[in-house]
């Protein structure tokens, strides 16, 4: 068998003489829905007519309180409180149940119930001066649409991913892939789109540096977040234009509730590449001003050159060191918050890929290697760049009458130096570099619960002010762009039905100031367009949920589409862009049903997203020759688009706390409708399993676990002919291993410990998404050793 060719592997190895049968992932899809469905439905019928209700007052007042949160763990059941206190839970099946009640500047409390017929259980509440949780649970709960299904990165599943990119983190969900520009540099595409699709909420702010390249990666330091959340479909009445393909929430911990100084340190170790990387976060609080809270963080990462399985691949070293600091004050009314980030990192360029003549460049990408070989070292040469990325946010809030208004303000500068390969004054002088500030503001009302307690929302006005400053090269010129959203988002729920609708109005002004030679020639541009959402959650009982969303959104075309003419050197490439593009317009259709029992669970989200004008990067037939070498040529072009796919999880617990099985599987069909054909540069379909045995405690090491997982990708066959430099690369397979435990120190001290062992079997692969796959395999196997302690 071609090593080059590898047949479809869906799951774990088949029988030599059925290795050849081709995967068809809408049989296979369709078997899960059927052995869902039939698991749902094939279950001993219970009495599910119960009750529960009651009154929900303060402890010393004995006032009604409204807008209490009252939730039966473990289900899907939950109330709020109405004007009068009353709440009402009903349509629950018999038996024994936790009912919990919270709200913000109240203690949480609980309390078991025994259901037989109906039961009524009056709750009083004492205050909480403090009660952080509570603040940040509703806040979540408002920032995420009800109707889209929102895929949680947190906790274990978050460690393993410590010392790595937030693209190659977030690759853990699925549905989500990367856009990498070598082995280094990585940014999130969710179903195909990726960049200024996908808008990234950094702490509460939404990020703005230079996303628009494939090798910008977010300025975000991942040790930063407790907690990542991807929402899938267009989110654009929350979030403002852009948000076509969905949203990233980087959340970080909530500030401590206690004065007592508290932290962690983690530490990574690579072999790939010989990375280290070393994290620490300190955080407490002043005894003397009860409510003032603290924390700062840094991170340094060094590492360099990476090696694939045949040879290392020269400058490719990292620099990175980051720094934040967070400090507020909360009380049940109202609260303060000031954070400062600081990112700055420097990533070489892999040098193999500026190339001097057309007729080296296509040489090299019909060898499958570079010209250009060496061994290891750490020294980051030319090509290279360097980024520096500040965040300033002010955030505060105000409790009244069941209300809850918050104001959120931000100041961003993002620096970004691209260092040449050629030219006398290359090593000092920045072939390109680009400064851009951003100014946002976020005013927004979270009204008290209205129709006794059965819907909630928000109103909304968000402001945009950002002006860019280029040197060197001209690629894009200098621009400065203002945007103003207003939207508003209401909720209703009735029994086992949660209904979810939105609208918002943006509106849009650019003006560039470009050059003609050396006469000024500006440009003026403004745009208008509005977004909307309907969706709705059907829940028939604690097991079964069905969500559905139909969302618009909009997206006007940035400056380098515009503008773009020229050597884009991060990228290795010659880019053009096309003053006459239109707005993007999308039509998103979203949906899903899960199921889950005791041992079981399972999700299958489908999705169809109809994009008009939608831009792209195209590749020209031939590469283009400049005084800087010979590079692969892209323009932006406009095309009608449909993206088209679903995304399966299942989650089987085969023998209960000791044995379990993951399976994720993502399929994708994007189409142009105007060439009759499929578009380039889309993620092909993938499945990665994953067994996990938990070991329990194994000498003085607890909750100790072996994970084998095994990731599949196929060819991307759906690409337009002779549309791109290189033939789609071969599907491939990557096998890797994950150990782990924790050991129990001092009172309040662990040590979380993970050695794992990526692409084990030394695969030489190149990956269809790898804007350098053109010039270099896909980096060989990868040994890590993580710690974590916590004090």
């Amino acid at each position: 068998m071609n090593k080059k060719e590898l047949p479809p592997f869906p799951l774990f190895p088949l029988h030599p003489t059925r290795s050849k049968r081709r995967w068809q992932p809408q049989f296979f899809a369709g078997w899960v829905l059927f052995l869902l469905f039939h698991s749902a439905y094939a279950q001993t019928p219970k009495d599910c007519h119960c009750l529960i209700k009651g009154v929900v007052k303060d402890r010393e007042t004995r006032q009604p309180i409204v807008g209490a949160i009252l939730r039966i763990e473990g289900t899907s059941f939950f109330a709020t409180t109405d004007t009068s206190g009353r709440y009402k839970i009903d349509q629950i099946c018999q038996g024994k149940y936790t009912l919990e009640c919270r709200i913000v500047g109240y203690k949480v409390i609980k309390t078991s119930i025994v259901l037989e017929h109906s039961a009524e259980e009056d709750l009083n509440l004492s205050e909480d001066e403090v009660h952080l949780q509570d603040v940040e649970i509703v806040a979540r709960r408002i920032q995420t649409p009800l109707s889209q299904k929102s895929s949680l990165l947190e906790g274990q599943a978050l460690d393993l991913t410590r010392g790595e990119t937030l693209g190659d983190a977030l690759k853990k969900i699925s549905g989500v892939t990367t856009l990498q520009t070598g082995a280094s540099i990585s940014k999130p595409v969710i179903h195909g789109l990726h960049s200024n699709r996908v808008v990234i909420m950094n702490n509460g702010i939404r990020q703005e540096g230079q996303q628009w390249g494939s090798e910008h990666a977010p300025e975000i330091d991942p040790f930063i977040a407790k907690r990542l959340t991807v929402v899938k479909g267009a989110a654009g009445v929350r979030y403002g234009s852009d948000a076509i393909a969905g949203v990233i929430l980087v959340e970080p911990d909530e500030l401590p509730k206690s004065p007592r100084l508290s932290g962690e340190v983690n530490a990574a170790a690579f072999s790939n590449g010989r990375i280290g990387v070393v994290s620490g976060t300190l955080q407490g609080g002043l005894p003397q001003w009860k409510g003032w809270t603290w924390r700062i963080q840094g991170t340094l990462k060094n590492g360099g050159n990476i090696r694939t399985p045949d040879y290392f691949m020269a400058n490719t070293g990292v620099r990175e060191n980051n720094f934040s600091a967070t400090t507020g004050y909360r009380s049940s009314r109202f609260g303060v918050e000031a954070f400062f980030s600081q990112f700055v990192n420097n990533i070489g360029i892999f040098s193999g890929s500026h190339i001097g003549s057309t007729s080296d460049l296509l040489n090299v990408i019909k060898n499958g290697e570079p010209f250009i070989k060496t061994g290891f070292t750490r020294n980051i040469e030319r090509p290279n760049q360097l980024i520096l990325h500040n965040l300033l946010k002010g955030k505060a809030f105000y409790n009244f009458n069941g209300n809850r208004l918050s104001w959120t303000v931000g100041r961003q500068f993002n620096r970004r130096a691209e260092y040449d390969l050629h030219g006398p004054q290359a090593s000092t002088n920045p072939a390109l570099l680009f400064r851009i500030t951003t100014l946002t503001s976020d005013l927004v009302l979270d009204h008290k619960p209205l129709g006794n307690g059965k819907m909630s929302g928000q109103l909304g006005l968000s402001g945009l002010y950002q002006y860019n400053f280029t040197d060197g090269r001209p690629l894009i010129p200098d621009f400065e762009q203002t945007n103003i959203g207003i939207f508003g988002l209401e909720r209703w729920v009735f029994q086992h039905w949660e209904l979810e609708a939105g609208a918002r109005f943006d509106w849009r002004q650019l003006d560039v100031f470009r050059f003609v030679g050396t006469t000024p020639d500006p440009r003026h541009h403004s745009f208008t367009n509005g977004s909307g959402t309907v969706g709705v959650v059907y829940t028939p009982d604690e097991k079964l949920s069905f969500r559905a969303n139909f969302g618009t959104a909009w997206r006007p075309p940035t400056p380098n589409e515009l503008y773009s003419k020229g050597v884009h050197h991060g990228a290795a490439s010659y880019e053009e862009g096309d003053e006459t593009l239109r707005p993007e317009v999308a039509y998103n259709l979203i949906g899903s049903v899960e199921y889950t029992s005791q041992r079981f669970k399972g999700e299958l989200g489908m999705y169809h997203n109809q994009i008009s004008d939608f831009i792209y990067l195209k590749p020209q037939a031939e590469p283009i020759l400049t005084i800087r070498g010979a590079f692969p040529y892209f323009k932006y072009t406009q095309t009608d688009a449909t993206f088209t796919g679903f995304d399966l999880d299942t989650q089987w617990d085969v023998i209960p706390k000791r044995f379990s099985h993951n399976l994720k599987l993502s399929y994708l069909r994007a189409y142009d409708r105007r060439e009759q054909g499929y578009l380039v540069f889309i993620p092909a379909n993938r499945i990665e399993n994953e067994l996990r045995w938990s070991v329990g405690k194994v000498f003085s090491s607890k909750d100790t676990y072996l994970m084998l997982s095994h990731l599949w990708v196929d060819k991307q066959r759906r690409v337009p002919p002779n549309s791109d430099f290189m033939e789609p690369p071969s599907a491939y397979h990557l096998w890797n291993i994950n150990i782990g435990g924790m050991l129990s120190l001092k009172e309040l001290s662990q040590l979380h410990w993970t050695f794992a062992v990526q692409n084990v079997l030394n695969t030489s692969y190149r990956d269809y998404l790898n804007r350098f796959r053109y010039f270099a395999t896909e980096q060989g196997r990868n040994v890590s050793l993580k710690l974590r302690y916590t004090f």
